[in-house]
């Protein structure tokens, strides 16, 4: 049944607070370089787990939207100019983790004539000059499905290119408000066709039907997605979309068999999945290194 209040989450989906000796310093380094994480911002279940690990989804080109999604806690307004040395800090970051995998996302910036793919390949660049070359892996907005943007990524040669679908595309209009689906298969389909490794994810129980999901499995398939992060939609605060349905942990496992018959070769499905949840164990899978 759809809720309407803001239910307790059943079992599956409590976790102990954030417990790590890695916190504080990855909190300590991400304010000296004046970083953002979605980690924060999105309100990640999964935070602490990937703090502990020394490890984070950068979020880059400010903390301000151009858009306004009903699902997402991101502030939306008029953002920041771009920080060009923005690039060089987050490999300042890198560094002092020691990391070997890397996964840049952003917010939307339709203000911007590229919408920012310049600044992710100026990540990737970046990165990239660091010793060990460690891969990146970026999650992008749909660049107002300007497909000269899509280029300019791919180009940089992140080792992913994941940019998620969100939901089904009937619920678009109450969920995704400024977003179109089929512009996002077409950036994802572009980004296939430039030979990139290519991601999305969705959220569930924000009212969608199976039927619609193996539609939307199938067709992430067409367009060469290889690899899928299906996660438990949490209701960030009371402004956002209240949560219509928690899934149980054996229907995620079912809905991950049903993407892997539709031909998505890495599916990784369950109640606090994320994005970026085990992106680097998901790339080694998928490029055999």
């Amino acid at each position: 049944m759809p809720t309407t209040s803001h239910p307790r989450h059943p079992r599956w989906l409590r976790r102990e607070p954030p417990r790590s000796e890695h916190l504080g310093e990855v909190r300590r380094t991400l304010r000296e370089q004046r970083l953002s994480t979605v980690c924060e911002s999105a309100r990640c279940p999964n935070r602490g787990e990937c703090y502990g690990c020394g490890t984070a989804t950068f979020m880059i080109l400010g903390e301000r939207c151009t858009r306004n999604c009903r699902f997402c806690s991101v502030p939306h307004g008029d953002p920041p100019p771009v920080d060009k040395d923005e690039p060089r800090r987050l490999a300042v970051a890198v560094r002092r983790w020691g990391l070997s995998y890397v996964v840049a996302t952003s917010v939307t910036r339709d203000d911007l004539p590229d919408g920012g793919a310049a600044q992710f390949a100026a990540v990737i660049d970046a990165v990239g000059a660091l010793p060990g070359q460690p891969p990146v892996e970026v999650l992008v907005p749909d660049f107002a499905g300007n497909p000269a943007a899509v280029d300019d990524v791919t180009e940089a040669g992140p080792a992913v290119f994941a940019h998620n679908i969100e939901t089904v595309p009937r619920l678009y209009p109450r969920v995704r408000p400024g977003a179109d689906y089929e512009r996002s298969l077409a950036v994802l389909r572009r980004a296939a066709a430039n030979g990139l490794t290519t991601k999305s994810g969705l959220m569930l129980g924000l009212g969608e039907k199976r039927h619609e999901l193996e539609r939307v499995f199938a067709e992430l398939t067409t367009v060469g997605v290889r690899s899928l992060t299906l996660g438990q939609y949490l209701r960030p605060t009371t402004e956002q979309l209240p949560v219509e349905r928690y899934l149980p942990p054996d229907e995620f496992a079912e809905l991950a068999d049903l993407a892997r018959n539709a031909g998505i070769d890495s599916v990784l499905s369950g109640p606090l999945v994320r994005s970026s949840y085990c992106a680097a164990q998901t790339y080694h899978e998928l490029s055999g290194s």
